[in-house]
């Protein structure tokens, strides 16, 4: 009876071993989906973040802005029609 009790210890220790082997790899794969779930949240921000900053440099770049500074920081005034020149390149290069 000896060795039949023994073989069921063995094999009651070997689907423990199993079970806890299961149990984590189900616990690796609940970090890997929190993580992935968190890094899906940043890049969403990320591409908000940077349609912000798109808008925001197109902005600032446009005409009536860069106008606006120029006259503010530097002191300019467009220039009267009479004041433009125009230089005419020879059609040769």
């Amino acid at each position: 009876m000896r060795p039949a009790l023994f073989g069921g210890v063995v094999w009651i220790a070997l689907l423990a071993v199993l079970l806890a082997g299961i149990v984590a790899l189900n616990v690796a794969v609940l970090q890997a989906n929190v993580r992935i779930d968190e890094l899906t949240r940043e890049q969403a921000q990320l591409r908000d973040a940077n349609a912000l900053l798109s808008s925001q440099l197109s902005t600032a770049g446009a005409t009536p802005q860069v106008e606006a500074l120029a006259r503010r920081r530097l002191g300019l005034e467009p220039a009267a029609p009479e004041q433009m020149t125009y230089v005419e390149l020879p059609s040769g290069r």
